[in-house]
């Protein structure tokens, strides 16, 4: 990934970190979007600054923006600042996601209009104010981080509420829709959700140790992540599939 330029939301903590740290190491400079310039919870650590400063402590150029992704104002001044930094995007990864984990009577309209603005709307916004220069540089690499509550019926693996599954569902169809849109461009869509539950700041808070003994390490979700970083719409677009689908197709290390 040398020489490409990457944009990851929600890049504080978790999945997102990971990615961006993961992106790093493979020499692309990295843009840490996220509204967490600092920590909202002691349980909940991680700012973009921090993400921002260990991806240049691994040698790679950052740049840390104050991003919320359901503000059409935010994102743009995001993506403007990320082109006066670098001057070109190869890659989004929409990441950025909120749960409301309450049964639907517990649910006030407010929260369930948050959940499906950060996941739906969000990657919607990312999206758009990145296409115009993907399409003026000739291709891009468009990765929406989805879930396996899109499809699971009844609970599923994890107590996700409903407005979670509803807006990840939703992000799987945005990812086939936009991949036939913009293929003519050369620019590749994909979604790619973890098999697993991932150990993150995140996760943590709702689970107690003996719970996290199946968890997994982030690290197969990077190594599938910077393998559909390099790919545009000639070779893996349209694809919405796990972690470990993604290993066993295309014979990743990780």
């Amino acid at each position: 990934m040398r020489g490409k330029v990457a944009i990851v939301t929600g890049a504080s903590r978790g999945i997102g970190k990971a990615v961006a740290l993961g992106f790093a190491r493979e020499g692309a400079a990295v843009v840490v979007a996220a509204r967490s310039e600092t920590a909202p919870h002691e349980k909940l650590p991680g700012t973009i600054h921090e993400t921002a400063a260990q991806v240049e402590a691994l040698g790679g150029r950052a740049l840390a923006v104050r991003c919320d992704v359901t503000d059409e104002a935010s994102v743009t001044a995001m993506v403007e600042r990320s082109l006066g930094e670098f001057g070109r995007i190869d890659v989004l990864v929409n990441n950025a996601a909120v749960d409301f984990a309450y049964p639907v009577l517990g649910t006030p309209v407010k929260r369930w209009e948050l959940v499906l603005r950060v996941n739906v709307t969000g990657p919607f916004l990312c999206a758009r104010a990145v296409l115009p220069t993907m399409i003026q540089q000739g291709g891009g690499s468009i990765i929406n981080i989805s879930s396996l509550a899109a499809a699971e019926r009844g609970s599923g693996t994890v107590g996700y509420s409903a407005a979670y599954a509803a807006s990840k569902a939703a992000l799987d169809r945005f990812t086939w829709a936009l991949a036939a849109e913009v293929g003519r461009h050369n620019i590749a869509v994909n979604a790619l959700k973890p098999s697993r539950v991932i150990d993150t700041e995140g996760m943590r808070m709702w689970a107690d140790e003996d719970e996290r003994i199946d968890w997994s390490s982030p690290d197969r979700m990077v190594a599938c992540a910077v393998f559909l970083a390099r790919q545009d719409a000639r070779s893996v677009s349209g694809t919405v599939a796990t972690d470990e689908e993604l290993v066993s197709w295309h014979g990743l290390h990780a």
